[in-house]
């Protein structure tokens, strides 16, 4: 018996030395590995830019084959691009945006700082365009710029010390990346290249953990690789972009990739260094718990139930309102999932309607920025607005607090706020803060889409499944709202909340549109390329949230979808010159726009 004993022990201590030698050298490998790769793959990024820039300068109106070049030279280009894109947008910020940034004006708050369009995907707008050969200055104006940077990439790593908890961040922030916007078309929408360039990019991820993982016997190991070859079969398997199936590869293979993956990074005991606000206990991008507790918290006491039933008390509190008459929930009502149901709410002298159409709060925390025009930092921020707006709630904001300074809610107050002295205890500020805490909790992630995503297959029927596919390709929706809030929290770090100039018209036709003369941004800022800009909102629960947007045009997402299909205001015959979304028509069927709108109603929460 002791002999079998010690034997077992034996095999113990073995196992034990092989997961600690093997953790010992995938430390000494990884980031080895992947500055060698990189080196290699940046390489030849400037090889293909050298190429590009030739093409562009050989563009002539006399051989229109050297469009067809020119576009290879320019998907080649991405493609060798995508290949160190992981280490690049985690170590260099100001390369990048030469290379790979939205063809659209970046305005750099609070300062107003704004960069001009640059890179490959204004080399896309340009070449693609029915006028290409008179853009040909611009396009070697491109060109040289990233011919130019891409040849200095060796110079910009001299010093640069790059740790093996950096590389695994970098890694999975490329997942996330590849998840959200690769398969979506976010980075080539005319040329419809994402899947081929997901491809290139989890090729690229695979050279660099390949070597660790033939020879790791820690947890996790064999399931990262045989989920890295599935995801690569998927998106190398002979299917055009429109019919790629997502939801198959987010299901199959990318997710449990991204499940195991996660669990790997972790058993080696890397530091890892992630300015993501992503959860690192979260499995995968759908998995409840995603976002970290505190990453939209103004103040990271404001958690627990007593101040959250306060917040919910408050919310439905009229004396907060300076007739005694409204609150919160009169213009959010829960049982309309938080709206109002109507175009503009009724405005606070009940014969008027405010400026614009009441969002759902729900989700409305995982967002930068409040209000349509984001003009708000915060949820405090945001309430304190509206109770001293004349035109909705019309409180005083020096005498509101005492409203409600009863025995009754001052125990609230005392449970919700232990540590605020008694003189501020019941203040505008704590009441911000506990109707912000309530507002949190509305994240339920609870709809079939979820249910479906993480492993219920009766969930959502076929149809809904055509409709996310469309969604996340063809339709291009998912390019601004981006999963899994379906919002304008840009992926993969989530740390900015983008606005769209859309050309929403004012009377909801597509077509004897009227312009709308609300300026959005531009009225918090005032920048051309703000006018008519609008904060991008979930679309979760929006087949419960009618009428659509920010003024309350669109009376079905069948209408709303239609506008998107037309190519946004410039497509249906309206001026507007700063127009972010694209004016190319989607040609959806009306069949696609059915199932489009179906999807939707596969994002609505049980609330």
């Amino acid at each position: 018996m002791k002999r079998i004993v010690w034997c077992a022990l034996s095999v113990l201590l073995c196992l034990l030395i092989a997961f600690s030698l093997s953790a010992t050298r995938n430390q000494d490998i990884l980031s080895q590995n992947a500055m060698l790769q990189f080196k290699q793959d940046a390489k030849a990024f400037a090889g293909a830019a050298t190429t590009l820039q030739d093409k562009m300068n050989a563009l002539s109106a006399e051989n229109p084959e050297t469009i067809t070049a020119a576009v290879n030279a320019l998907k080649a280009t991405r493609l060798a691009y995508k290949k160190i894109e992981y280490f690049m947008e985690y170590y260099f910020k100001y390369p990048v945006n030469l290379y790979n940034r939205a063809p659209v004006y970046e305005i750099e708050e609070p300062y107003m700082e704004f960069q001009a369009p640059v890179g490959l995907q204004v080399i896309e707008d340009l070449l693609l365009d029915e006028a290409c050969f008179e853009n040909k200055k611009a396009l070697l104006e491109q060109a040289a710029t990233i011919q130019s940077s891409a040849a200095d990439i060796p110079a910009i790593l001299y010093g640069l010390t790059v740790h093996d908890g950096q590389i695994a961040a970098a890694i999975r922030q490329e997942l996330v990346r590849i998840i959200t916007l690769g398969i979506t078309g976010y980075d080539a929408p005319k040329l419809k290249t994402g899947i081929t360039e997901s491809a290139a990019a989890l090729q690229a991820v695979q050279n660099v953990l390949r070597p660790l993982l033939e020879h790791d016997l820690s947890p996790n190991a064999d399931s990262v690789s045989k989920y890295l070859d599935a995801s690569l079969a998927y998106l190398t398997g002979d299917v055009s972009f429109d019919d790629f199936d997502r939801m198959a590869f987010l299901t199959q293979a990318a997710l449990p990739l991204q499940t195991h993956l996660n669990k790997w990074i972790k058993n080696q005991h890397w530091s890892v260094d992630d300015a993501s606000l992503l959860n690192d206990h979260a499995p995968n991008l759908f998995s409840p718990g995603l976002f970290k507790q505190d990453s939209f918290l103004s103040n990271p006491k404001d958690t627990g139930v007593f101040i959250v039933r306060l917040g919910a008390a408050l919310f439905a509190e009229k004396k907060l309102s300076g007739n005694g008459k409204r609150s919160c929930a009169t213009c959010h009502r829960p049982d309309k999932y938080f709206t109002d149901a109507l175009p503009r709410s009724i405005a606070f002298n009940e014969v008027d309607t405010v400026v614009r159409n009441a969002p759902s709060l729900l989700y409305a925390a995982l967002q930068h920025g409040q209000f349509l025009d984001a003009r708000a930092a915060s949820l405090e921020e945001q309430i304190v607005a509206v109770l001293g707006n004349p035109n909705e709630m019309n409180a005083d904001l020096k005498k509101v607090a005492g409203n409600i300074n009863d025995k009754a809610y001052r125990k609230l107050f005392r449970k919700a706020f232990p540590g605020v002295h008694k003189d501020s205890l019941v203040s505008v500020a704590t009441i911000s803060r506990a109707i912000a805490a309530y507002e949190r909790t509305l994240t339920p992630f609870n709809a079939p889409f979820d249910r479906y995503i993480q492993g219920d297959r009766s969930a959502m029927n076929a149809a809904q499944i055509r409709g996310f596919n469309l969604f996340m390709g063809k339709a291009q929706c998912g390019t601004c709202h981006f999963a899994p809030v379906f919002n304008g929290l840009l992926p993969p770090l989530y740390t900015v909340t983008e606005l769209e100039v859309l050309g929403v018209p004012k009377n909801g036709s597509l077509t004897e549109p009227l312009w709308d003369e609300d300026e959005g941004r531009y009225g918090v800022f005032k920048i051309k390329f703000y006018k008519g800009a609008f904060k991008t909102p979930t679309v979760r629960n929006a087949s419960a949230t009618a009428p659509y947007m920010h003024n309350g045009s669109f009376k079905t997402m069948e209408e709303v979808i239609e506008f998107y299909n037309k190519g946004g205001g410039t497509g249906i015959g309206l001026d507007q010159p700063t127009q972010t979304l694209s004016a190319r028509p989607l040609h959806l069927s009306p069949g696609e726009v059915k199932e489009i709108a179906a999807f939707i109603v596969a994002l609505q929460d049980q609330i």
